[in-house]
């Protein structure tokens, strides 16, 4: 083997890449904790401070006279600070009145189990409130997570247990 100093140029760089990979290895399982503190977010904000709101889609404008932001096409809208997700075909964010209406077979997650499904939703931001309404002749859907503290070591989907019947002493 020869020396280190008489090493070809390539190889000195590979020796040096297989020393300073476990010293990087290392360093991430050591350091996460600490990104993970500086970078968490609490899921709700505090009183005042500002929280972004993602909409996308394949067409956008706004206007800056009225103050609403639309947005169409395979509209995908993400609000983190209040755990909520939305797919439509249109979404309007309107500025001054703090509202989003999303309108086009909507459907919405909030905070990763709770949904509605419906022809228009309004997102009353303020107030932290949906209002769905359904296409004419329809329905609108809602499925909300309940826990159910009523019911003790019973497996999912099974029926609560009855009390035993009780004999009478009459006879017919």
């Amino acid at each position: 083997m020869m020396p280190h100093y008489q090493l070809p140029e390539f190889h000195k760089r590979r020796l040096g890449l297989a020393l300073m990979l476990p010293v990087a290895l290392l360093g991430t399982m050591t350091f996460p904790p600490q990104l993970q503190r500086a970078t968490a977010q609490t899921p709700q904000a505090p009183a005042g401070q500002n929280r972004p709101l993602y909409i996308r889609g394949k067409q956008q404008e706004y206007n800056s006279k009225t103050q609403v932001a639309t947005v169409r096409g395979d509209v995908e809208l993400s609000y983190p600070g209040r755990g909520i997700q939305a797919t439509a075909a249109q979404a309007q964010y309107f500025t001054r009145e703090r509202q989003i209406v999303l309108s086009g077979n909507v459907y919405v997650l909030q905070q990763g189990s709770n949904s509605i499904k419906a022809d228009t939703v309004t997102y009353l931001i303020d107030e932290g409130r949906f209002v769905a309404t359904p296409k004419s002749g329809r329905q609108v859907e809602s499925i909300y997570m309940i826990q159910d503290n009523q019911i003790n070591n019973q497996a999912p989907g099974s029926a609560p247990a009855t009390a035993p019947l009780k004999k009478t002493n009459q006879s017919r």
